[in-house]
């Protein structure tokens, strides 16, 4: 059997759209895809994350509580 090729044009909105649509099962899966495990991470990703967590370190009492700031932005 082959496979058909099949290419359309679609914004981004019309893809959220159609996702909307789609039952609770069916995104959770959508969701799997996207985010296998298998999905490289950009190096200057990985540099950023790693300068974050020194800066962390380094400085704690930069750190802000995730309840209190939740707090504030409801």
């Amino acid at each position: 059997m082959e496979a058909a090729k099949i290419s359309i044009q679609i914004n981004f909105q019309q893809i959220i759209e159609a996702v909307k649509q789609l039952s609770p099962k069916e995104k959770l899966k959508l969701n799997e895809v996207i985010w296998d495990e298998n999905t490289p991470i950009p190096i200057e990703h990985q540099q950023l994350v790693r300068e974050r967590v020194k800066e962390a370190k380094e400085h704690p009492e930069m750190m802000l509580d995730w309840d209190e700031v939740s707090k504030k932005l409801a």
